[in-house]
């Protein structure tokens, strides 16, 4: 439990930091300047769309860091059996990272007005998406193959549901994609479009930062982290 909550105070830490980077503690009601155009050379405020997103991502974040809890509770107990890491998984936390970095570019060259990098950018992202999906349920299959199944121990029940639930955000997180490449194709480069580039590109680096600890979980080095929070707290 002691690890657990150590564990949970370390996210919300990250998320409080993260909110505060995006000023949405700002008053921008307080802020001197002419409508559109914030006083001071200050930032202009957070739109509300965005905020929702950080809202959103927050339990998102917080219902990783339960399953990742109750995954650290559960190791180590008599019928708990490693699952293997597949190789496979290497090959998709590289894509992965790929389509997070064409999402940086996206939004980067939406940023500078440039219709046809950006277009690029978005169609690099959306493909390197849909190819990640396809090597986790490749990489389901070879375990599968293998005889690990869902209901044969608690550390194939943790991987399938984990990695399966990460799947359907990164899912969900496609569609969004997906229309906003539409989109992006159909006309030039405005302000709602460089917004919902901008909402893509932290949803897709935020989903790289949970697929890392997850991946990290799974190939062992997390008990490592509890094992040595365990000594802290004893």
């Amino acid at each position: 439990m002691s690890v657990m909550l150590l564990f949970l105070a370390a996210i919300a830490a990250i998320i409080i930091w993260w909110i505060a980077q995006q000023r949405l503690t700002s008053r921008p009601w307080l802020e001197v300047g002419h409508l559109g155009q914030p006083g001071g050379g200050e930032r202009s405020p957070v739109p509300a769309v965005k905020v929702g997103l950080y809202v959103f991502l927050a339990v998102v974040g917080a219902l990783f860091s339960l399953f990742i809890s109750a995954y650290l509770m559960r190791v180590g107990t008599p019928d708990w059996w490693s699952t293997p890491i597949p190789r496979l998984l290497w090959l998709n936390t590289a894509i992965l990272i790929v389509s997070s970095a064409a999402m940086q570019w996206a939004k980067t060259e939406a940023e500078r007005g440039r219709d046809d990098p950006m277009r690029t950018a978005l169609l690099a992202a959306l493909a390197t998406a849909i190819l990640f999906l396809t090597g986790q349920v490749f990489a389901w299959r070879e375990l599968t193959e293998a005889g690990y199944v869902l209901a044969d121990n608690p550390a194939n029940s943790f991987f399938y549901v984990i990695t399966g639930m990460h799947g359907l955000h990164i899912l969900g997180g496609l569609v969004a994609l997906g229309r906003t490449t539409v989109k992006a194709w159909s006309a030039p480069v405005s302000r709602r479009l460089r917004l919902s580039v901008d909402l893509c590109a932290v949803y897709w680096h935020f989903m790289l930062a949970v697929w890392l600890i997850l991946f990290a979980l799974f190939a062992g080095w997390a008990n490592d982290f509890a094992d040595l929070c365990r000594e802290l707290l004893t």
